[in-house]
């Protein structure tokens, strides 16, 4: 019986724990940049909410992050009218969202990781499949992140903003500074 019972244990997968994280909107920089012939263009977005897990052990990750497609802007009140209107539809389209699905890659507790975490994008009222490149370091209840991606907005059905005589690239570079606290 206790043969059973040691070979019945020893076949149940690991209990792993999950880790849950509160990320703060307030410490959580979102900025972008949009290149063209003549210069770059910067700005930000601000995060609304953001709440995420992942299990260190499997990789599952869930959650989901929302920011303000409202909130963009580069500093130039009529680019960022022609942005909300011609290109973000943000009055129609108000969130941009990512919901993680798994870390690839091992988060690891009191040190530095780099780490990818792939999940649905969704801006423009259309979700689609990413990875973002993640650098993490984890100490004690707080984890912060730097992440960087890119959106091919182009691709994702959503206007060119280049004129004849500007023309801009067809992705945007993202890059996002974030803390959370583990619950």
């Amino acid at each position: 019986m206790k043969r059973i019972l040691l070979i019945a244990l020893l076949a149940l997968p690991a209990f792993a724990e999950k880790v849950d994280l509160d990320i703060d909107p307030a410490t959580t920089k979102v900025q972008w940049t949009l290149g063209d012939v003549l210069h770059t263009v910067k700005g930000t977005f601000r995060l609304k909410k953001g709440d995420l897990w992942f299990d260190p052990d499997t990789g599952k990750a869930g959650g989901l992050l929302v920011v303000d497609a409202t909130s963009g802007e580069s500093g130039s009140s009529a680019r960022d009218g022609r942005m909300h209107k011609n290109v973000l539809e943000s009055a129609k389209y108000p969130e941009i969202t990512f919901a993680p699905d798994r870390v690839d890659g091992k988060v690891a507790k009191g040190t530095d990781s780099e780490v990818q975490l792939h999940g649905m994008f969704t801006i423009h009222g259309a979700a689609h499949e990413i990875t973002l490149k993640a650098k993490t370091h984890w100490e004690a209840q707080k984890l912060t992140a730097t992440l960087a991606f890119n959106v091919p907005y182009v691709k994702w059905g959503m206007k060119d903003p280049s004129t004849f005589i500007l023309k801009v690239k067809d992705f945007v570079e993202i890059d996002v500074e974030t803390a959370a606290r583990t619950r």
